[in-house]
């Protein structure tokens, strides 16, 4: 069951992130537009280098959703470092910036990562 949940949740987090890869590809002034920052050269330039890292994100993610499907031995890894990366994500943002809506999403959905995979692996043996 744990797997399962796993797996569902890694699919909403990849359409989550190819969403705003996309956003920040093709409509990098709309997609900034929604966190506040308003379209110059130097936050255009930004929004490109940003949407690689999502669309890199979102390989990653994919690469876990195949592991966790395929059930091979190592998915864990991946899904941890997914997990962790959004738990620092969302209280990096929320420190920094004070966005408390980021701080819910990905460290929520980070945490729901961990606990899952932990979950899953405990119930595999």
């Amino acid at each position: 069951m744990a797997r399962r949940l796993l797996f569902l949740l890694l699919c909403l987090a990849l359409v989550i992130e190819l969403a705003l890869t996309g956003g920040a590809f093709f409509a990098r002034e709309f997609t900034l537009y929604q966190f506040g920052v308003s379209l110059t050269p130097d936050t255009s330039f930004l929004g490109y280098i940003v949407a690689w890292l999502l669309l890199f994100v979102s390989l990653v993610c994919g690469l876990a959703i195949w592991q966790v499907q395929q059930r091979t031995p190592d998915y864990a890894t991946l899904c941890y470092l997914l997990g962790f990366w959004w738990i620092g994500i969302g209280i990096g943002i929320y420190v920094t910036f004070g966005k408390p809506d980021n701080l819910l999403l990905d460290s929520l959905k980070g945490a729901l990562i961990v606990v899952l995979t932990n979950r899953s692996r405990a119930n595999r043996g």
